[in-house]
């Protein structure tokens, strides 16, 4: 099978279901992001995955930032 996709291999064959549980796309202040649970209401944004030049510019969302996150 042949997977045509942008979604980084670790994503649809994750190594194991934890690391999985961990990652969620979210989007804050209109900009798509890819997080993983680092603790208590807290996150660390892994991707950002706009399709818009400028977004990846801006410093408050490059990846290995932390952000407080909250699970509705």
């Amino acid at each position: 099978m042949i997977l045509y996709t942008t979604v980084p291999e670790e994503l649809i064959f994750p190594p194991d279901q934890e690391a999985f549980q961990k990652r969620h796309i979210i989007e804050m202040n209109g900009i798509s992001l890819l997080i993983e649970e680092t603790g208590e209401n807290q996150c660390q944004i892994v991707r950002v995955l706009s399709t818009n030049p400028n977004h990846y510019l801006l410093e408050s969302v490059f990846p290995g930032q932390k952000v407080p996150f909250f699970r509705s």
